[in-house]
């Protein structure tokens, strides 16, 4: 069972249990840092939640547009990931999943809560900084050569996740370490909007600040350059291990990744980031073989880095075969695919209902809700 803590006190007043919320971008097949970092822990929670807890798990596709791409590119890489979301284990009965842009509430919260978002707060972010490859001490005002002009939706990209997160009032967030801060951040506006319009007449400040669930699993990197974090934006495909590909995908890619001339096998990031890579995959695809990296370094200390990639290899194809196998026959097979169409409307018009209710206290809390929704808010202060 997951140990979360206590849901907040001030969360909700009607005795329910924890709420857990996390979002992932539509950029396709996922690879396997999508895979450790987020679907993986998404679906051990989901299993081992208790019965009463709430699991929102959202494609952010708003947050896609922050680079512009073919319209239909960008409607395949949505069908592909709620393909994917399914394939790896999530289930239809116990998570509700569902598309950010079909709940037009978010949009709405974002801009009540940008209102109040701090722009020298925004300017701290690394989001920006680190989809334009600048210092950490950049200024959203700078003018650097040969950068693009920093855009508005990626300046206030933390805004947006701010309202992805408390739009569900959710207690617990499942996140990596490179987004701990905007979570820190969506904690904060939450603070800040309870502090000015929370009144006695509520039995519970209007928005819950999450508590944070860290991923177990560190970044995986580049199987080219491993100083680098996985990503899909890398043009080489040898960057990276698909949950979709093929055993010889597999084998060819993990063959071709770039390791060192030095001899033997040791855990070491910084003189060894290629080698230290292989061993954190294969630990986090399995950490039943040994209890840290480390320890499983030590273990193959004597073999040569070509059986290493054969091992690590054997044991992505253990644990991706049968991810793949469901991927390619919800993606491929015509009635299957409907049916994630059905279940997508279905699980929308759950998320909806929630953020309206949301949406609606909210706006009648700053004084541009329907009076009599007001009050009826006011009177029962009751959440689905």
């Amino acid at each position: 069972m997951v140990r979360m803590g206590p849901a907040p006190d001030n969360r909700r007043g009607d005795g329910t249990g924890n709420i857990i919320f996390s979002g992932i971008q539509p950029t396709g097949v996922p690879h396997l840092g999508n895979y450790l970092g987020a679907l993986r822990p998404w679906v051990k929670l989901q299993n081992e939640a208790e019965e009463n807890t709430m699991l929102f798990y959202s494609i952010v596709d708003l947050h896609a547009l922050t680079g512009q791409q073919p319209p239909e590119i960008l409607m395949q890489m949505r069908t592909e990931m709620m393909a994917a979301l399914y394939a790896v284990g999530l289930q239809h009965r116990r998570s509700t999943i569902f598309c950010q842009s079909s709940v037009p509430q978010h949009a709405e919260l974002m801009w009540i809560l940008s209102c109040s978002a701090s722009m020298g707060q925004l300017s701290r972010m690394t989001q920006w900084k680190s989809k334009l490859a600048l210092p950490d001490d950049a200024s959203p005002f700078d003018t650097v050569a040969n950068k693009p002009g920093l855009r508005l939706g990626l300046f206030s990209y933390p805004v947006l996740q701010a309202a992805d997160i408390l739009l569900y009032r959710a207690t617990h967030v499942p996140v990596g370490e490179d987004q701990a801060q905007h979570l820190e951040f969506a904690r904060g506006l939450a603070a800040s909007f309870n502090h000015a319009y929370q009144h006695p007449g509520l039995a519970s400040p209007p928005l819950v600040p999450p508590q944070t669930i860290l991923s177990p699993a560190k970044r995986v990197m580049s199987l080219t350059d491993p100083t680098k974090k996985m990503s899909k934006s890398d043009a080489d495909p040898k960057s990276r291990i698909l949950i979709s590909d093929s055993t010889a995908d597999i084998n060819r890619k993990i063959n071709a990744a770039v390791t060192d001339s030095i001899e033997g096998i040791t855990y070491d990031r910084e003189a060894r980031p290629g080698v230290s890579n292989l061993i954190d995959i294969m630990y986090y695809m399995d950490d039943s073989v040994a209890s840290s990296p480390q320890d499983l370094a030590t273990d193959f200390k004597d073999m040569s880095k070509r059986a290493l990639k054969a091992k690590v290899a054997d044991t992505i194809e253990t644990h991706i075969a049968p991810i793949r196998h469901r991927y390619q026959t919800l993606i491929e097979n015509e009635p299957q695919t409907k049916t994630l169409l059905r279940r997508s409307i279905d699980h929308t018009r759950v998320a909806r209902r929630r953020a309206l209710r949301t949406v609606t206290e909210v706006k009648s809390l700053i004084g541009i809700g329907d009076k009599g929704i007001s009050e009826q808010v006011k009177r029962s202060h009751r959440y689905l």
